[in-house]
């Protein structure tokens, strides 16, 4: 190849606007566009199912945007960057910066490898509207509760920058030697299982776009009480691309700023300061995906059930709205927020199981499975992270899905074999009159579970081995 060439990586950033390091790459000359699927380094946090199958057709969505021009590999950047750079005369390589544990340890063996053989090497800020490191409590320390981490330290911050443009000048180099096609990353599962995820989304750039445009008119109005109700349409489902970096957190929060303000629209940046405070949290604590924040936990009395387990999986609980919502995640790769709640707040105080099996389905199943998210709304769940529910919350999936999916909408889409059961047996069949339920065609133990718990006596264990561990109740 000739003359100036600078590669950029793409890594969480799929997308041409607001990219900040393409648009500088592209202001050096030619631009060899790459994208390197790391299995080595990620190591047990590779990406599961649900994200790969995302992946695949971001990455098709990525290429037809860059006119079949995305170098694609397999295998260890540290190798194959230094080795592209070798071969193409490439002077610089930039990419957007990653923050999980992992991905910062091979970033900085990777920037020193290439700065040893004369590469320049930029990163930048394409996946967060702060870095992790900016927002810090006035003592210099990081914040351990988000309504002050947001309050004080976001909203007192300077704003987001504004999301760039797309580069108006991309001119891109074929792919080189030894670039693979998109099959060959193996990223869709050998079993289709996936063909059912695909109704559900519109993947790419322009999927998230039209998502981020179909909230901002029909979703945001109502959005902090709508929210809490998985029937109705007051959610972005903008989660899987912001995790993929279709779409950039800076549009998406001045385009919610833009529509005006309001208690609607605070919510909702609250929420993507959420994502932010999450990241701050895996930055300071590397082990948050692992280790207990609250080390109290570590004697926390979890128990080893794994046919409970496999029921909570696969959504056979007995518990209507339990049950609608881990079928929702297999169906969909997503989960309602509300609903997420109710069913890490089944499994680690009903069932005792530990939040890290709940936190590795979750990565497995979700298409917008982040690590850093995925883990700090685990911990909180559980009571052992930061800014945590307390111990004593547990939620009644009963009451819950009475409350907020009254009609029963949400549940009896999911769990189809319960929709002639009138409304106000829903939530809790297994009491249902004989009658009814024959009515209805609901036979509990056959056509659909007996509780896999008592929910008074599940809740009583759970308080009992909470307070266990008050009297040392330990710190972050």
């Amino acid at each position: 190849m000739s003359g100036n060439l600078a590669i950029h990586w793409f890594r969480q950033d799929l997308r041409l606007g607001d990219n900040p390091s393409l648009s500088q790459a592209a202001l050096k000359g030619r631009v060899l566009a790459v994208y390197i699927l790391d299995d080595l380094n990620a190591g047990e946090f590779r990406m599961g199912g649900a994200s790969r199958w995302w992946l695949h057709h971001s990455l098709a969505s990525l290429d037809r945007s860059l006119k079949g021009r995305l170098a694609l590999f397999r295998g260890d950047p540290l190798e194959i960057l230094p080795a592209l750079a070798a071969e193409t005369g490439a002077s610089s390589v930039h990419w957007n910066r990653c923050y999980e544990p992992w991905r910062i340890r091979r970033d900085t063996m990777l920037r020193e490898k290439l700065r040893e053989t004369g590469i320049t090497v930029e990163s930048f800020n394409g996946s967060l509207l702060w870095e992790p490191w900016e927002i810090k409590k006035p003592d210099g320390t990081p914040y351990r509760v988000f309504t002050p981490y947001y309050r004080n330290g976001c909203l007192g911050a300077a704003s987001p920058r504004l999301p760039l443009a797309a580069p108006e000048r991309l001119e891109t180099a074929l792919p080189p030697t030894g670039s693979l096609p998109l099959d060959a990353l193996d990223l869709l599962p050998r079993i289709r299982w996936d063909r059912q995820l695909e109704a559900h989304w519109t993947i790419g750039e322009q999927g998230a776009s039209m998502r981020l445009e179909t909230f901002l008119q029909h979703g945001l109005q109502g959005y902090r009480e709508g929210r809490d109700y998985p029937a109705r349409p007051n959610v972005s489902r903008l989660s899987p691309s912001l995790h993929f970096g279709e779409i950039s957190p800076n549009r998406v929060w001045h385009a919610a700023k833009n529509h005006g303000n309001g208690t609607d629209i605070d919510h909702f940046l609250s929420e993507l300061a959420w994502r932010e405070f999450s990241y701050s949290l895996i930055r300071h604590h590397p082990d948050l995906p692992r280790t207990n924040l609250h080390a109290s936990f570590d004697r926390f009395g979890w128990v080893e059930n794994p046919a409970a387990l496999r029921r909570w999986q696969n959504g056979m609980t007995g518990y209507p709205i339990v049950d609608a919502g881990m079928r929702e995640l297999w169906q969909t790769g997503y989960m309602h927020n509300r609903v997420r709640m109710i069913v890490g707040s089944f499994l680690v105080k009903n069932l005792l199981l530990h939040w890290r099996s709940g936190e590795r389905w979750f990565r497995d199943c979700l298409c917008d499975a982040d690590l850093a998210v995925n883990s700090a709304s685990w911990q909180w769940v559980a009571g052992c992270g930061a800014d945590a529910a307390p111990y004593f919350r547990i939620f009644n999936p009963v009451t819950q899905g009475e409350k907020f999916d009254a009609w029963g909408a949400y549940t009896r889409r999911f769990v189809p074999e319960l929709g002639r059961l009138p409304d106000r047996h829903l939530f809790a069949p297994w009491e249902a009159p004989a009658g009814v339920l024959q009515a209805a065609g609901v036979s509990i133990g056959k056509t659909y579970p007996e509780p896999l718990v008592e929910l008074r006596a599940s809740r009583r264990r759970a308080l009992d081995a909470y307070a266990l561990i008050r009297k040392n109740p330990g710190s972050l």
